[in-house]
């Protein structure tokens, strides 16, 4: 079986060659040495030849002689949720919709993130007594990454 360490150099290698704000999202290696890598960019979005770049690199420096195998590079997936810091730190700003362990589900703006939480901010208009009009009320939500199921990017088409 291929080695997980030697995989993860190859891509790392290759990411600072390349020098564009490229990271590894997910790395698997299933027992039948099929290699699966999910890479995003911290500004932007992954082309075609990021990825083939980075296929290429762990394609060239393995040997099909002593280990077959099979790589798959792709970028991370709009539908798909967010699974290491680097992705919740680019959609700063963004519309995210979290799912908790309970099944509750939250959306708002993802404001803040570092390695121990994460805060989103949303708003409601609510009825105030004693005023006519109903007022918006802007709450932040804190999460610790261990509280939640699932943050998602909220895709939408206005």
């Amino acid at each position: 079986m291929i080695k997980k360490k030697i995989v993860e150099a190859l891509i790392a290698e290759r990411i600072a060659e390349l020098d564009n704000g490229l990271f590894v999202v997910e790395l698997n290696i299933s027992a039948t040495n099929v290699i699966a890598v999910e890479i995003d960019k911290h500004e932007g979005s992954v082309s075609v030849s990021d990825c083939m770049s980075v296929s290429r690199n762990v394609e060239h420096n393995l040997d099909r002689e002593e280990q077959d195998f099979e790589i798959t590079v792709s970028s991370a997936g709009l539908d798909k949720p967010f699974r290491v810091l680097p992705q919740y730190l680019k959609n700063i700003g963004r519309d995210v919709k979290v799912k908790m362990e309970d099944g509750s589900k939250l959306e708002g703006t993802l404001i803040e993130a570092n390695e121990n939480q994460f805060v989103i901010e949303n708003s409601r208009k609510e009825k105030i007594e004693g005023k006519k009009k109903k007022e918006v009320i802007v709450e932040k939500h804190t999460f610790k990454y261990n509280e939640i199921k699932e943050t998602k990017i909220v895709i939408s088409f206005k």
